[in-house]
């Protein structure tokens, strides 16, 4: 399967289970045309939206305004008054993957508001070929990639302008490697510290 590209950037398999996958529990884009989405993305790094840093040299984020409506925010602060609806329970983003605890809010126990910007994630496109080595059973893999030097992998709907703490138990599964549905990056105390301050605090909405 060819996938959308432009210029700079690709639409890699993980990101496409956000507008195919009816049971995806993250920021849902079903209603959002998806080369529309790509022409927005190089638009915006063309006009001179900077890539920012990731958690590591192959991940990068590109924030965009919020255009579309009907794409609430992905994570709420835990209060008082919501406390009692937080769920928890072992999942795992797809098969291949070691499941680990999470806890969320349940879709539908909540009233998030729209989200002001969208946190475009992206991997090079040789990570994402290390990737696809590591594990031949992930969707995708042997499919050529395009030769843009940035796949986008995930879209995070949120208000704010900056990259959010990365999950805890992700940080972790990260650092078992690439064979375990992780990239093999090693575990940042001093982020997973900061990651556990701001999540014990924000809970997911699924």
């Amino acid at each position: 399967m060819v996938l959308l590209h432009s210029q700079t950037f690709f639409l890699d398999n993980f990101a496409l289970r956000q507008w195919h996958d009816l049971a995806f529990a993250g920021t849902r884009l079903a209603h959002v045309d998806k080369q529309q989405f790509m022409d927005k993305v190089q638009a915006a790094f063309d006009a001179g939206r900077p890539l920012a840093d990731g958690y590591a040299p192959f991940c990068k984020h590109i924030f965009l305004p919020n255009e579309w409506s009907g794409i609430p925010v992905g994570a709420l602060p835990i209060t008082d008054g919501n406390r009692h609806l937080l769920q928890s329970g072992y999942t795992r983003r797809r098969p291949e993957e070691l499941a680990v605890l999470t806890r969320w809010f349940p879709a539908g126990t909540v009233q998030p508001t729209e989200a002001k910007w969208l946190d475009v994630i992206l991997y090079s496109r040789e990570q994402l070929n290390k990737e696809y080595e590591a594990m031949p059973s992930k969707e995708g893999a042997g499919d050529l990639l395009p030769d843009s030097p940035w796949g986008i992998i995930s879209i995070k709907a949120q208000d704010e302008d900056y990259e959010t703490p990365m999950a805890p138990i992700t940080m972790m599964r990260n650092a078992l490697g690439r064979e375990e549905g992780g990239s093999g990056m090693p575990l940042d105390r001093a982020a997973y510290e900061a990651a556990c301050s701001y999540w014990a605090a924000h809970a997911q909405i699924l």
